[in-house]
């Protein structure tokens, strides 16, 4: 945070554990980011939790200071394929959207998630589409994208929603490869295609980490400069707690730190 506060981001977003095991690390870290003179938003997901225990971690956030949120459902624990609400908990992270504005109204600034290629559990690119479009009912006010090595994806997505009369600001999350090990874990988990050309050259380099990089920072900022030019609202840089690679694109890309 400290390199990437001169770039002068919009806001850093806190990641939340699996079945909120990192509630208490969440609810600190809005803090310590408010603390360096930066805008954090809050990461909270319903898996394996009650309504009540949510309500609880929401009133945390907000008597930190928190005052962005994103709504998430939760992947389920490791080891299980298919996703269980508590018995006392949410379902979808629509229901999670609704209860916040029935508690907080406009007091929060609410976004979700979006999935360029699909959700991996959803059967179609329609089904996936019409739950985004629940959340967005429910009260989003933004939405950040899954990671996605393809802009067509995106600018795909992108006129889908807008056809479906969906306006709210759609963030593209962009991820600067830096590890080709971890690069494979993360997209089996999500779902994200790596373009052909794109992953022979990094099954080339697979055990040679400064060509990984270099090959993951030129491809991101491929990706920026045409997300830019298409006029996004912005770009959320999916940093995994590091800041080289994404300060190499920024600065590929022009943008001087402060």
């Amino acid at each position: 945070m400290e390199e990437l506060r001169a770039f002068r981001p919009a806001f850093v977003s806190i990641t939340y554990g699996a079945m909120g095991s990192s509630r208490d690390k969440s609810v600190a870290w809005v803090r310590r980011i408010q603390a360096l003179g930066l805008t954090p938003l809050a990461h909270l997901t319903v898996a394996g939790q009650s309504r009540e225990e949510v309500a609880g971690v929401l009133e945390r956030f907000v008597e930190a200071g928190a005052e962005n949120l994103l709504a998430l459902r939760g992947d389920p624990p490791k080891g299980e394929k298919v996703f269980r609400p508590h018995p006392q908990g949410f379902r979808y992270a629509a229901e999670l959207v609704a209860f916040v504005r029935e508690r907080y109204g406009k007091a929060l600034s609410v976004g979700g998630a979006a999935y360029p290629e699909g959700h991996p559990e959803s059967e179609s690119l329609e089904a996936d589409l019409r739950h985004f479009k629940a959340k967005v009912e429910a009260g989003l006010d933004f939405a950040i994208t899954q990671l996605f090595f393809n802009n067509a994806h995106y600018f795909g997505f992108l006129e889908r929603a807008r056809r479906a009369g969906i306006q709210i600001p759609i963030l593209p999350g962009i991820m600067p490869i830096t590890s080709y090990a971890q690069l494979r874990r993360f997209t089996e988990v999500c779902g994200a295609s790596i373009p052909g050309p794109l992953l022979s050259k990094l099954e080339r380099y697979q055990d040679d980490p400064q060509a990984i990089l270099e090959i993951g920072v030129e491809h991101a900022t491929r990706q920026v400069a045409e997300l830019l030019q298409a006029g996004v609202e912005g770009v959320h840089f999916y940093t995994l707690n590091k800041s080289p690679a994404t300060r190499m694109v920024l600065e590929s890309l022009g943008f001087k730190p402060a």
